[in-house]
């Protein structure tokens, strides 16, 4: 069965946690949520008030955490998603979050990637080079990362794809679907095994 890896942490949001993570498993595909520490963490729900500049923040679900981020063995997994909230902000400071970004980017498998998310692999050197949605507050950070922001719902580049926050979720997760079957249908070769001769056998 393929794993599909979850990375956020307290006041991630918490629809962009809980969408992917059971839209996945309805699938039938394994999901591990992954955070600093293997403890539940608080996710937050941002939404915008008449009057206020920005968006508010209120408490969310308290998520269970399956695996620590260095315990995480990034080969094991077929795909990643990071949701948004204010958890990539600190996030992008963790060297073991760069570590697991950057084996999913550097071996092209499927990164889904929302709101915030983009931070991560910004601050990882990843991003030059790549098209990508976020929250609009993020454009500055993602220009400077070298990579291009797009304003729209399902931003597919290469094996990324990505979308502004959780309204975009029909789009985001119906693209990802799609790059995640096609990386399962793939697959990835089983090493050769040397034969008695020291050969190696037909295949």
């Amino acid at each position: 069965m393929p794993k599909v890896l979850i990375m956020t942490g307290d006041a991630g949001e918490s629809l962009e946690v809980m969408y992917p993570l059971q839209r996945l498993q309805e699938e039938g595909i394994e999901v591990h949520i992954a955070a600093p520490e293997r403890r539940p963490i608080q996710t937050v729900v941002h939404d915008f008030v008449e009057g206020f500049d920005t968006y508010t923040e209120k408490l969310g679900y308290r998520v269970p955490v399956d695996i620590a981020f260095v315990d995480v063995r990034p080969e094991e997994y077929a795909a990643l998603v990071i949701p948004g909230g204010r958890a990539p902000e600190y996030l992008r400071n963790n060297p073991e979050a760069r570590r697991i970004v950057a084996h999913f980017y550097a071996e092209e498998k499927p990164v889904g990637q929302l709101c915030h998310g983009p931070l991560i692999p910004a601050a990882a050197g990843l991003l030059k080079g790549h098209r990508t949605a976020a929250y609009n507050a993020c454009e500055p950070d993602i220009a400077m990362a070298g990579g291009t922001f797009v304003n729209s719902d399902a931003v597919v580049d290469g094996q990324i794809v990505s979308g502004r926050a959780w309204p975009d979720h029909p789009g985001f997760m119906r693209e990802f679907m799609r790059l995640l079957r096609a990386a399962i249908a793939k697959g990835t070769p089983e090493p050769a095994t040397v034969g008695a001769a020291g050969s190696q056998p037909e295949r």
